[in-house]
């Protein structure tokens, strides 16, 4: 990590105004590579491995599945690696931000995995703080090297932000909500992040239809959840070296592509993609399906006036996509 973080990380523990203090053990240039951090006000001590401050006490991290996923997929989703503008296409289309805006922003990515969307940000000009609760900052903070200082990742949960509150042009949270133990927490204690007329955009499973569809995949989840990484990996290599061929017979009928919703992986057949990309995309989200602790969708009506509530402006929503725009600090309650 880098000093300039130090004017935006906070205490989690008592939420002190002053600043943390850097212990520097192993350094690159200007670069933390191992050290610690230290709060002045109630002496807690927050360790820097590999770059990244580490917020997260063992046994806090209930994702160590999504871990797992983005170090063994790490370049699947970052468009500049695997040759496609599918992240592109998805971040602005989920955020309703207009690339040049984000240039020289300070922007959260809530959730970052291997930094899918943190590496489209930075590639815009913002300067991106990528937090995740699990070790896939190591996955991001790998991806994103090439941006230089634009990327910083912190490993911490949402629920606790090592981050000052106010200090941020916008935020997102993009596929991550749906996969915490507590939604709405999440969903009403990110705005207080943001500046006032700071941007907000959330992406999330929406309740309805589909998942009435997914009759197999939803009686596996009632056990995948719960078995070890390696089990719930083979399980998905299994499903899909069945399926997948089935799934990209149907995927161009349109009349019938439908039924694939209910054959129990999550088929990729982007037409960009060719069949080895769209072979590990459906891995990739298939582990995603089981590997997943939690699954708890969100309604975007529900979802949009919880923010209306908690005073933000310019709520819009769409299945699975809420957008909202901070009004002034005292509107920005947890």
């Amino acid at each position: 990590m880098r000093s300039t973080l130090i004017d935006i990380l906070a205490c989690p523990k008592c939420r002190s105004v002053e600043r943390l203090r850097i212990t520097a053990e192993k350094e690159v240039d200007v670069d933390v590579i191992e050290g610690s951090l230290i709060c002045p006000s109630c002496n807690a001590e927050f360790a820097i491995r590999g770059g990244v401050p580490r917020f997260v006490a063992a046994g806090e991290d209930y994702c160590a599945n999504f871990g797992f996923q983005w170090r063994e997929w790490k370049e699947t989703q970052i468009d500049r690696l695997a040759g496609h503008r599918l992240s592109t296409g998805r971040f602005f289309y989920d955020t309703g931000w207009d690339p040049s805006w984000l240039n020289g922003k300070l922007v959260l990515d809530a959730g970052c995995g291997a930094g899918r969307f943190a590496d489209v940000a930075a590639a815009h000009g913002a300067r991106v703080i990528a937090c995740d609760i699990s070790d896939a900052v190591d996955a991001c903070r790998e991806v994103t090297a090439v941006h230089g200082d634009k990327v910083e990742c912190v490993q911490a949960s949402l629920f606790d932000l090592p981050l000052r509150e106010g200090s941020f042009d916008a935020v997102y949270c993009i596929g991550v909500i749906q996969h915490t133990p507590d939604p709405e927490a999440v969903i009403t204690g990110l705005p207080r992040f943001l500046k006032p007329a700071g941007r907000l955009a959330y992406n999330f499973y929406e309740e309805g239809l589909w998942r009435r569809l997914q009759i197999v995949k939803y009686a596996l989840r009632l056990v995948t959840p719960h078995l070890p990484v390696p089990w719930t990996l083979a399980l998905s290599k299994s499903l899909v070296a069945v399926f997948f061929p089935l799934t990209r017979f149907l995927s161009p009928i349109r009349k019938v592509r439908i039924l694939n919703h209910f054959i129990p992986i999550a088929a990729v057949h982007e037409p960009s993609l060719n069949r080895d990309q769209q072979y590990a995309w459906t891995l990739l989200d298939t582990f995603d399906w089981y590997g997943a602790r939690y699954e708890k969708r969100q309604h975007h009506a529900r979802v949009a006036e919880t923010l209306r509530d908690k005073g933000l402006l310019d709520v819009k929503s769409r299945p699975g996509i809420v957008t909202a725009t901070a009004n002034s600090p005292g509107d920005r309650k947890a």
